[in-house]
């Protein structure tokens, strides 16, 4: 892991190096600066030995992209993914009215499909240096990228928000769910509070963290099927026969979950040497994160296709959702059934810090000036947003869910239609075609306004094919939800003719 100069570290703002420290000889610190120069020491020292992430969203020289350890690429995926997360998504597809088998093999055709957009888009990480939202202003511009990025925070929020409702679900349920003991409220703010240690020190602890975390929660998982495999099969039939509508709304919700991880691919690869093998990188992310998602999910429709059948997971179900199902499922485990849901819990710290990782990026993109403010102080920034709109978003869990996830889906396809037309057409796939010392300036860069007007066009038919709870398009009613299929498409579709006439009127 590359670590930047002791010679010279970006500390609050200031670049500082070993002369620098209040104690230095001849060195006089202005009273303005003395309140803070502990703090600056600390971060300092801490930089030099790689424990904190100093590095904002400037792209990262090749001289620092030295990392060769590609295993950490799948260990990433693979502990963001083994928690229960995908567990309480694929207890949807009951809701859409899907039987197992149906469940699962939506959930297996769908997760395959999506998946290629993260696992391609972490292949440029190490050949362009820059993180994900970066390569965007190369088609959105420098000003007109805020609208994804804030599209983008508001994704990478809800799924903080969904993951630690879950992780408090889990603390409580393990409590026996009495909120004199241990409320899911609580619960919240424990899992917020531990993941944010690990995304305000950055890329290395993430990666150290996420190399190991996957074990105790593999462990867990099939020590809760074992306990419970005899409820397992109690699964509930469907009163009516599956439909294409069904079929392709809980698609959405598969796709939802999937898509936007492209938004934040490459945020995890760019410390890894620009010669690292592309397929190496492909399939160590397509396999990280579309092998577990798909086994945890089918997991989850078959849990919730039983739980209404067994009496101890339905009272679970009914005070803790997912995690009181869990706590049920282990339970005839005793005392090593609780510790186990404690242990459940706690693997969500890796996806939700890896999600507060990026976070911290993003928000350094979302306005001039704001690179200026380190990329920690976001961490804490997120965590303070997290803990109260969790805490009233898991007054009605499920509802909340559909509504936060499948919009997400939407933005999101249109926005990577954008960014692979940009990339394979446009560059012809040439990631030396990306100019590092234009990032940040508007003049070399593209207006933007190709890419937002293919976006924003896309929804024209987006829009009529939405399935929601809150609102039914009327080809949805016919056809499913097929908005995010046609946002990436017809996004894509459109952006080049309007990318080629940007280009004539304003030369860039």
């Amino acid at each position: 892991m590359s670590v930047p100069n002791e010679q010279e570290v970006v500390v609050m703002g200031e670049k500082l190096s070993p002369q620098d420290s209040p104690t230095a000889a001849g060195n006089v610190t202005p009273p303005e600066k003395k309140k803070w120069a502990p703090l600056r020491t600390f971060l300092r020292k801490a930089a030099v030995f790689g424990r904190v992430e100093l590095r904002g969203i400037a792209p990262i020289p090749i001289k620092e992209r030295t990392v060769t350890r590609t295993i950490n690429v799948f260990t990433l995926w693979w502990s963001m993914s083994v928690n229960i997360l995908p567990i309480t998504f694929g207890m949807l597809g009951p809701i859409y009215g899907l039987c197992l088998r149906d469940s699962s093999l939506v959930i297996l055709f769908f997760t395959l499909l999506t998946t290629l957009l993260p696992a391609y888009l972490s292949t440029l990480g190490p050949k362009i240096g820059m993180r994900q939202m970066v390569q965007a202003r190369y088609s959105f511009g420098r000003y007109l990228v805020s609208i994804p990025v804030l599209l983008n925070l508001a994704t990478l929020t809800g799924f903080s928000i969904i993951i630690a409702v879950v992780g408090g679900q889990c603390l409580s349920a393990v409590a026996g769910g009495g909120g004199n003991v241990l409320s899911v409220n609580v619960g919240i703010v424990i899992i917020a509070l531990l993941s944010l240690v690990i995304s305000f020190c950055g890329y290395r602890v993430l990666h150290v963290y996420e190399r190991f975390a996957w074990i105790p929660a593999l462990i867990a998982i099939i020590v809760a099927v074992g306990t419970g495999g005899e409820g397992l099969r109690q699964q509930t039939a469907p009163e009516e026969a599956v439909t294409a509508p069904a079929v392709l709304s809980f698609g959405m919700i598969v796709s939802s979950y999937m898509i936007p991880w492209a938004c934040l691919a490459s945020d995890f690869t760019t410390y890894l040497v620009p010669t690292t093998s592309s397929n190496k990188i492909f399939w160590y992310s397509y396999l990280g994160l579309g092998l577990p998602t798909i086994l945890l999910m089918i997991l989850g429709a078959a849990i919730g296709g039983a739980v209404t059948n067994v009496p101890s997971w339905s009272a679970g179900y009914e005070s803790n959702l997912a995690g009181g199902v869990l706590a049920a499922m282990l339970e005839p485990a005793g005392g090593f059934g609780k510790f186990l849901v404690v242990i459940l819990s706690f693997t969500l710290l890796g996806n939700l810090a890896a999600s507060s990782y990026s976070v911290t990026l993003n928000f350094q993109l979302l306005a001039p000036g704001m690179v200026r403010v380190p990329r920690y102080v976001f961490a804490l920034i997120l965590t303070a947003i997290v803990i109260p709109l969790s805490i009233r978003a898991a007054v009605d869990f499920f509802l909340n869910l559909e509504n936060v996830i499948a919009l997400i889906g939407y933005w999101s396809s249109a926005f990577l239609g954008v960014v692979m037309v940009e990339h394979l057409y446009f560059r012809r796939g040439d990631c030396e075609s990306y100019d590092p010392d234009a990032w940040d300036t508007a003049s070399l860069l593209p207006l933007g306004v190709g890419a937002l007007a293919a976006s924003a066009l896309s929804f024209g038919l987006v829009i009529p094919s939405m399935d929601q709870t809150w609102y039914h398009g009327p080809f949805a009613k016919t056809t499913g939800d097929i908005g995010f299929e046609l946002a990436f498409v017809v996004t894509a579709v459109l952006y080049i003719p309007l990318r080629h006439l940007e280009k004539r009127l304003s030369g860039r």
